[in-house]
């Protein structure tokens, strides 16, 4: 079964403004959520952050965040930056 994944709009316009290689983990990560789902042990600090949220290190200062609710087959990446500002 394939995962369908959504970006936020929010994360979306903020795209540009990440390092390009930021960039290319991000796009790593989501074919790795299409292909495999939300649970995403293989990358680096992933863990539950709650009920139907997920979160891993793209690098030491950047991560990624995202929500799924069980049974669907759609994730959403609701953040994408600096781990400072990151929501949890």
């Amino acid at each position: 079964m394939e995962y369908q994944v959504r970006i936020k709009k929010k994360v979306n316009r903020g795209l540009n403004k990440l390092p390009k290689n930021i960039r290319q983990l991000l796009f790593l990560l989501i074919e790795d959520l299409k292909a495999d789902g939300p649970i995403q042990k293989s990358w680096h600090n992933f863990s539950p952050l709650g009920e139907d949220r997920y979160h891993c290190h793209l690098t030491y200062r950047y991560v990624a965040c995202w929500s799924w609710q069980q049974g669907k087959i759609e994730i959403e990446v609701t953040y994408v930056g600096s781990r400072e500002k990151a929501p949890y």
